[in-house]
């Protein structure tokens, strides 16, 4: 079924480029930015290209301060997972001295130009990501994975110890999913997912792949996952996911907690 946000992504592949069209659209909620975001997250998966300029058309864009964070961190997930260079065009002055301010604060280039023809120019001269060979060393590796996977059978509870642990790129990701799945699939049998994140890092370029995984993994072997401990940035990245994608973030402070909120999801609705 088609989305509404759909007709507003353009795929230009001659010349690498993902032409988004933000113009006359207000971002109301985070709610909203999420919705956009997961659509574009998955309409360059479908392209089968890991790599695009991105050209963002902000004609009467309004983004209202309740979006700004999620409209923030969220772009800057996708920019480093799947972005040559960023360009913008046409923002109104209030969006144009917010996204000037952020670049300053988050150290970025805003790259904003009057016009398209302007914007486009700017992106050809940017070096293409596609003509380079992207190698990522793995910096996890089945033994770190091993011994962090647990599985209690009385009570069907997969243990996930990510405490400490840094998912530095896509690789990483998909290291640990290949892994976990293989011994879920071994298992034959669904489980509730229990997942330490205490100091556990997914940096911003791991974070698209993470989050395709992990919904998979979720849908396919998943009773319910409750999550404890997380840290800033990765509970806020996860409370805006939940938001758009129909999932309950289920974050407790503690592991007991976290048990206890499973044992609740097992006993179902009173």
């Amino acid at each position: 079924m088609a989305h509404a946000f759909d007709s507003r992504i353009t795929f230009h592949d001659e010349i690498e480029v993902m032409e988004v069209d933000f113009s006359d659209f207000t971002f109301e909620t985070s709610k909203d930015v999420n919705e956009f975001y997961d659509l574009l997250e998955d309409r360059i998966a479908a392209t089968g290209h890991d790599f695009w300029y991105f050209l963002v058309n902000l004609h009467n864009t309004r983004i209202d301060p309740d979006a700004w964070f999620a409209y923030s961190q969220r772009g800057k997930t996708l920019n480093m997972a799947h972005s040559q260079g960023s360009v913008r065009y046409d923002p109104s002055e209030e969006t144009r001295a917010e996204i000037a301010r952020r670049s300053e604060s988050e150290a970025f280039d805003a790259n904003l130009f009057a016009d398209r023809d302007d914007a486009i120019e700017r992106l050809k001269s940017l070096p293409s990501r596609r003509l380079q060979e992207v190698v990522h060393k793995a910096s996890l590796t089945d033994a770190d994975f091993a011994p962090r996977i647990t599985f209690d059978d009385a009570t069907q509870v997969m243990d996930v110890d990510f405490s400490n642990v840094t998912f530095e790129h896509s690789l990483d990701v998909d290291n640990f999913y290949d892994f976990i799945e293989d011994r879920i699939t071994a298992t034959r049998r669904k489980w509730y997912f229990l997942v330490n994140y205490e100091d556990c890092r997914i940096n911003p370029e791991a974070w698209v792949q993470y989050a395709q995984r992990g919904k998979r993994l979720n849908m396919v072997f998943g009773l319910g996952s409750v999550r404890y401990a997380p840290g800033s940035e990765t509970e806020a990245e996860i409370r805006l996911r939940a938001e758009s994608q129909d999932f309950s973030p289920n974050i407790r402070n503690s592991r007991a907690e976290a048990l206890e909120r499973i044992a609740e999801m097992q006993a179902g609705p009173d």
